[in-house]
């Protein structure tokens, strides 16, 4: 292995370990706040709230063990547990997640609202993580050329 990618190696472990302590503590938090007994004093009122804030809760679980499980598989990776080009099966990749509808979560306690838009945000960073490590671990090693780059260098060549 080269400097280069040993030094990539180091990278990648260091963001995933930072990734997996924020997101086991978001995890903590979030089974602290949504396993509580008594809803937020709000909405226990109205059905529907009460059921939006189930699913809500449902989501930042789903989002966070997805992040995690993700994690893991990458410091496997990093311990030569899981080779390259396993790294390219679905069951290594980050579970789909559905995203929260902001109109239902704007009602929200500030601690409800804030776990919801703390998870998505941590989904998406790791999403766009896998979508770069994804781009190195081409078999080809080339990255995809943008449709921009693509419809310019057709221009340059046709006149």
């Amino acid at each position: 292995m080269g400097k280069a990618a040993s030094l990539d190696r180091g990278l990648h472990q260091r963001l995933v370990d930072s990734l997996y302590v924020e997101a086991m503590v978001m995890a903590d938090e979030a089974r602290s706040y949504f396993d509580s007994d008594a809803l937020p004093g709000d909405l226990t009122g109205d059905p529907l709230q009460r059921v939006a804030f189930a699913c809500e809760s449902l989501k930042v679980t789903t989002r966070l063990m997805h992040v995690i499980a993700w994690l893991l598989s990458q410091r496997a990776w990093q311990r030569g547990e899981i080779g390259d080009a396993d790294m390219r099966d679905e069951k290594y990749r980050l579970g789909a997640a559905a995203q929260s509808d902001p109109a239902l979560v704007a009602d929200f306690p500030f601690a409800a609202r804030s776990l919801v838009e703390a998870s998505q945000e941590l989904y998406e960073r790791v999403a766009r993580l896998q979508g770069r490590i994804d781009l190195m671990r081409r078999p080809d090693g080339k990255e995809p050329q943008s449709p921009a780059r693509a419809l310019m260098d057709r221009l340059n060549t046709s006149f």
